[in-house]
Parts: structure tokens; sequence; C-alpha cells
């Protein structure tokens, strides 16, 4: 039984630590498997799929019988019997299933969009709170050496050696590093609830405190050709265009006229005659505006896929400048961060004398204030990555 017991306990060992460090994509996989919006759509995606390939087939059969009684009953009966199928002008049946293979490869296209912005939604996420981990970390280290002050300025006072001005200081210090601990808290605490509804309901946590590693963006041109080909919004309008060119030469072949066969047979008088039925229907009203409703709507998708272009373009351009500037800043944050030890400065200096307690608050006020904009800005760089890339998810 103890052996099982530790067996358990080396296990659990193992395991929580493994589930509390998983990375930012083992989230996108686990919500990608149970979100609930993306297991509807997909069938929703089976049911578009199903819908469009029911959309070509022939008409149903028509069997008629008809008795008539004859008069003077000398003039005996007659019955007919025809049996009919009515059909399009034959090539509308390839025009129909080019539309409806055009259409099967929309929905996927569109399933994939609704995929995309759903993992987009995880990943931003994802990348808020490794920033709020990351903050939360530098506040309870602030909060646990401001609260070791206060317990030092309190004992001084105590023995005669301090003053209530200092205790005062501290605790105003310690009040406010409470208040953003808290707020901060706050938001973990959202997002994590955040994260848990996107998986479905499952509880997950993300602990991280290290962005994704990717690439640097270099050309912009380049990156908009890529986003070109692997957009599946973009890729689902421009085959509006497709499929609204089959549409028109859909609606020409229907405007062409309606055939039909079949048997008939007619008895009279004791002779019977059997023998072929052949009809067509002329197109006169019932597709009067089709073909002209078909070239306008061709023509609205070919604009879709320019405004789309153009609004997509101008977006990422933004983003890719606003990423060029944001990664100038955090190179200097980085560069200044790097070189200025003044957090250890300003602790000795406050420990010896050489700065009261007020100089200490407000320098290391001023640096945090600078750390915590470099979180900021850290934060807004991986964030604007993110949103530019978010056709790659």
């Amino acid at each position: 039984m103890k052996k099982f017991s530790s067996l358990i306990l080396l296990i659990y060992a193992i395991v929580v630590p493994a589930l509390a460090q998983m990375s930012i994509e083992d989230i996108l996989v686990e919500i990608e498997k149970n979100n609930k919006t993306l297991q509807a759509n997909a069938q929703n995606t089976e049911a578009q799929k199903l819908a469009f390939k029911s959309n070509n087939p022939l008409y149903n059969p028509n069997v008629s019988y008809d008795f008539m009684y004859g008069f003077p009953l000398s003039a005996g009966n007659q019955t007919d019997f025809l049996v009919n199928q009515a059909f399009d002008f034959p090539t509308s049946y390839g025009k129909r299933k080019q539309l409806s293979e055009g259409r099967v490869s929309q929905s996927d296209f569109q399933f994939n969009a609704g995929r995309q912005e759903i993992l987009f939604e995880a990943q931003s996420t994802c990348i808020e709170m490794v920033y709020r981990n990351k903050l939360k970390s530098r506040l309870e280290e602030r909060k646990a050496f401001t609260e070791s002050l206060l317990a030092n300025f309190e004992k001084r006072l105590n023995t005669g050696e301090g003053n209530i001005l200092d205790v005062n200081k501290a605790r105003l210090q310690l009040i406010e590093i409470n208040k953003d601990y808290m707020l901060n808290l706050s938001q973990v605490n959202q997002l994590t609830q955040k994260l848990t509804g996107l998986n479905g309901g499952l509880e997950i946590s993300f602990n991280s405190t290290s962005y994704p590693q990717i690439d640097s963006i270099a050309n912009f041109e380049e990156l908009f050709i890529e986003i070109q080909a692997k957009d599946p919004t973009l890729k689902f309008i421009e085959m509006d265009i497709a499929s609204a060119q089959k549409q028109l030469e859909l609606s020409k072949a229907l405007a062409l006229p309606k055939l039909e066969a079949g048997y008939r047979s007619q008895a009279i008088l004791g002779q019977r005659f059997n023998g072929f039925h052949m009809g067509t229907t002329i197109p006169l009203w019932e597709n009067k505006y089709k073909v002209r409703q078909s070239q306008a709507e061709l023509s609205t998708s070919g604009l879709k896929v320019i405004q789309y272009q153009n609004d997509k373009y101008a977006t990422s351009r933004q983003l890719f400048e606003k990423y060029g500037k944001l990664s100038v800043t955090l190179n200097e944050y980085k560069t200044v961060l790097s070189a200025l030890d003044s957090k250890d400065y300003l602790d000795k200096a406050l420990a010896v004398g050489h700065i009261s307690t007020i100089e200490y608050f407000l320098e290391s006020n001023y640096y945090y204030m600078a750390y915590n904009n470099y979180l900021q800005t850290e934060f807004e760089y991986y964030a604007t990555i993110a949103e530019i890339l978010k056709f790659r998810l």
C-alpha cells in the first residue's frame, strides 16, 4: 500500500508541473480539440456540403392515369396511361456539378477562417497571460521587499531608532503595490476564465512567462504575398468569383428549353395504342431575369475581392509599421535596462543612509515604471506579430 501511494505521489509530482508548463502551442491544440464553436462549425460545414451535393437531382418522374366514361354508352370507355420524366437542358447538369464542387471548397475555406479567428483569440489571450504573469512576478518581488522594509522600519520605530514618517511612507507604498497586484491578479483570473471558455468549459491554466519564438519579419511585400496565398477569408471571397461565374453559366443553361420524355398508352373501343411521349417547355417567364441577376452577382463578387485585398493590404501595412516601431523601442528598453542596475544601487544606498526613504521610493518607482513600460512594450510587440501572422494559424 505504501509503495502504491508513493507511486501515485511520484506520478502527481511529474504530471502536475508538466500540465502547469503548457506552451502556447499546447494550449491552441487543446482549444482546437475542445472548442464548442469549432465543433458546431465542423458539423455545419458537413451539412452545407451535403446540401450543395444534393442540388443536382433529376426532377421526380410523373405517372398519370385517366379513365373516361363514354356517352352514349355505345361510345365505350377510354383509358390513358402516361409515365413521364422531365429534365433540364443536358448542359445544365455539368454546370450544376461544377458549381456544387466550388461551393463545397468554399465551405472549407469558411470553416478555416472561423477556426483561425478562434485560435487567434486564444493565442492573443495567452500572449496577454504571459505579460500578466511576468508583471505578477515583478509585483510579488516588490511586494515582498516592501513588506520586509516596512517590518524593519516598524522594528526600528519600536526601538526608538526610526521615525513614523518612514513607516507611513512604506505603508503607503505597500498599499499602492497591493492595489496593482490585486488588479493584475484579477486580470489573470479573467484571462484564465476566457481560456477555459474557449476550451469548451474544460479548466485550463497557463502560467508561462515565455513568449512564443517567432522569426522577425524583414520584408513587407514578401509577407503580403504569403498572406494572399494563405489567408482563408481571401480564398473564400476569391472563390465567390468562380462560383458566380458558374452560376452565370448555369443560368444561361437553364434559360434553354426543358425537355421531357416518357411512355404513353391509350385504350378506346377495344383498341390499344402504345408509344413514346416527347415534349418541351419554352422558358418564356420562369427565368426571365436570372441571367441578368447572375451577371450582377459576378460583378459584385469581383468588387468584393478588390475591396478586401485593399483593406487587407492597408491593415497589414499599418501593423507592419507598428511592429517596426515597437521593435526599435523594445531594443532600446533592453539595452538601457540591461546596463542599468539601479534597483540594487538604491537598496544599498538606502541601507547605508546615503538617501532618504522618500528619495528611495521616488527613484525606485521611476525604475519600476520604466520596467513596467518595457513589459507593456514587449506585450504589444508580440501581440502585433501574432496579429500580422494570424493567417498562419
